[in-house]
């Protein structure tokens, strides 16, 4: 166990980082982190940061000198950096957890040789093999980058077998993942915190609604039957078990269209950290998503995740919001005793980058989605 008092590092500098360190200081703990961006949303709450790029391993293990454990709210940390960190103080989540996971071929490997269910899916080294494997599956597909994608970027929709080659020109990539398209009903998250010891816990199940592939509502929880959300749940905390997590695993899920009365669940995606869908729990339940995500890795007890009124929503604020001036803070927004605005802090906004976003708590699912939506279209107009 690392007790409050000690230090924890942070590798990236993004909102993810920089609510990690307000829970970690309300227990307690110093916090220091690495970013290329010397003035980011983890910077204003930091003790001490050290501005460089991910792949200097001096700055790297000058900050795990200073550290009891490493974390991370960035996957794309070079490997040389994590092993590095990982040879001087314990790296949570481990090294081999994030080779599989910032790599989508590797991700559904895993998941599909571990019995998790995942989409028809087929590697492309080149373009011959991205036509190929486009012919032998079928259209419509998805085709992606293996690393470097988030939030819609690094993937392309393929139609016909024909747009197969410029497809695979326009990743500009050396390996891809061809994905047979899933005709989901929605979209799910379950958060799975777990320690060392491998006692874990998970938050409600999340609905997800996304808006040009970007998160834009959450509703906690989830409206699947008992039966599906229990079966969430169990896959969660089972690919957590199997990967070996210390940490957070979010695992994202594709709710299918129901077969025989009954909906299926698919894996989409993993993200070995803190997730946007988690915002939520800021304010919803007695242990957010941030503070259970310092315990697991600090070795300390896992807290509660029960709702404190039994659901919630959470809206995006991205940059378009300020496009046309400043938003409108003194409106009803910040009026409502049910509304509670959390912003990032970054230097500046653009369409579609994530500056804050608003939760609001109840005991009406509807009624909070409404009412934080309609606190959103006060903000923006």
């Amino acid at each position: 166990m690392i007790p409050p008092g000690g230090c924890i590092g942070i590798l990236g500098g993004g909102q993810l980082g920089r609510m990690m360190a307000i829970a970690a200081r309300r227990l307690g703990y110093g916090v220091m982190g690495l970013d290329p961006n010397p003035h980011g949303p983890l910077a204003q709450v930091a003790d001490r940061m050290w501005a460089c790029a991910y792949d200097d391993l001096a700055a790297a293990q000058e900050l795990a000198e200073h550290c009891q454990v490493v974390t991370l709210e960035f996957e794309n940390v070079p490997a040389e950096t994590l092993h590095a960190l990982a040879q001087r103080v314990p790296v949570a989540p481990n090294p081999h957890v994030l080779a599989t996971t910032r790599h989508r071929l590797r991700e559904k490997t895993f998941l599909r040789d571990h019995g998790f269910p995942v989409t028809r899916f087929a590697a492309a080294h080149s373009e011959a093999d991205c036509v190929a494997a486009v012919t032998a599956m079928g259209t419509p597909v998805i085709a992606k980058t293996c690393e470097f994608g988030y939030d819609g970027k690094g993937q392309v929709r393929i139609d016909h077998p024909d747009q197969a080659a410029a497809a695979w020109r326009s990743l500009a990539s050396g390996e891809v993942i061809i994905e047979a398209l899933v005709p989901f009903h929605s979209e799910a998250s379950v958060i799975c915190h777990r320690r060392a010891d491998g006692s874990a816990t998970t938050f409600p199940v999340f609905a997800n609604q996304h808006a040009h592939h970007i998160l834009d509502v959450t509703r906690m929880p989830a409206d699947l039957n008992p039966s599906l959300t229990e079966q969430a749940r169990q896959m969660a905390l089972d690919i957590t078990a199997a990967l070996d997590v210390v940490g957070t695993l979010t695992v994202e899920l594709f709710v299918l269209e129901p077969t025989d009365g009954q909906p299926q669940l698919i894996v989409n995606e993993l993200a070995p950290r803190p997730h946007n869908s988690g915002h939520i729990t800021i304010d919803a339940c007695h242990t957010c998503q941030f503070e259970q995500h310092i315990r697991a890795i600090c070795g300390l007890p896992l807290g509660d995740t029960t709702p404190l009124m039994g659901a919630g929503a959470m809206v995006n604020l991205l940059g378009d919001c300020w496009q046309h001036g400043e938003p409108q803070w003194a409106a009803a927004l910040l009026q409502d005793p049910r509304i509670k605005l959390h912003l990032y802090g970054k230097e500046s906004a653009a369409p579609g980058r994530k500056m804050g976003h608003i939760n609001c708590v109840g005991t009406n699912l509807s009624e909070c989605v409404d009412t934080a939506l309609g606190a959103r279209q006060v903000l923006c107009p």
